[in-house]
């Protein structure tokens, strides 16, 4: 029998996760961690040493990091539709803009929350370039649609589609049309709707 466990926080990263196990649609359960006690607790560190969500545990299989959590997930239940045939076009867009949210935009975005500067001329050392070449590339990723493997809605639109939303919240990312409409396509989705609302009714009550 399937056993999957989700480890997460309501105010972290972990709601990319999540939403991508209510995307899977099978029971699943979830462990809600503290940043400063349980998630560095000796029973946790022992699944993760880092010390961060989110993990999650598929048996006794352990992966960390978000977004191979929604690959892993999409290769593991592949009934569900998520991920595009190994060795298509569409596979190759897949493992492109996933990576470049787990690279050039995550770098990007945290670069602009902490006001970090490439000093001039030494973008070509930098692998997201510049912000500006990042937006340019999320729009371009997005302008084609309506998902980034085009009618195929997958696990790279959970991840880069968190990314992209949660970015816009809260300024890290620059609300352009394209940007915003495509986040909008995402946020219709049911699951990810379930997946805000079990983090939400986390938080209302005191146990963020």
């Amino acid at each position: 029998m399937t056993k999957l466990v989700l480890y997460t926080n309501p105010q972290s990263r972990g709601r990319m996760a999540h939403w991508m196990m209510e995307e899977i649609g099978l029971p699943y359960e979830t462990v809600w961690l503290d940043f400063k006690t349980s998630m560095k607790s000796p029973e946790y560190l022992a699944i993760n040493p880092m010390g961060k969500v989110p993990a999650m545990k598929h048996n006794e299989v352990v992966v960390t990091e978000t977004p191979a959590i929604c690959a892993y997930l999409a290769d593991a239940f592949p009934e569900k539709n998520l991920a595009p045939s190994p060795g298509s076009p569409a596979r190759a867009a897949y493992y492109r803009w996933m990576f470049f949210a787990a690279g050039p935009l995550e770098m990007a975005v945290t670069g602009k929350m902490f006001n970090w500067q490439v000093p001039e001329g030494k973008n070509i050392s930098a692998g997201f370039g510049s912000y500006a070449d990042t937006m340019a590339a999320l729009e371009k990723a997005v302008e084609s649609g309506p998902y980034l493997c085009g009618e195929q809605f997958t696990a790279a639109d959970v991840y880069f589609g968190s990314a992209v939303g949660w970015g816009m919240m809260f300024g890290s990312v620059e609300k352009r049309p394209a940007l915003e409409a495509y986040f909008g396509r995402l946020a219709a989705r049911p699951a990810f709707q379930n997946a805000q609302r079990i983090n939400e009714e986390r938080i209302k009550a005191g146990n963020a």
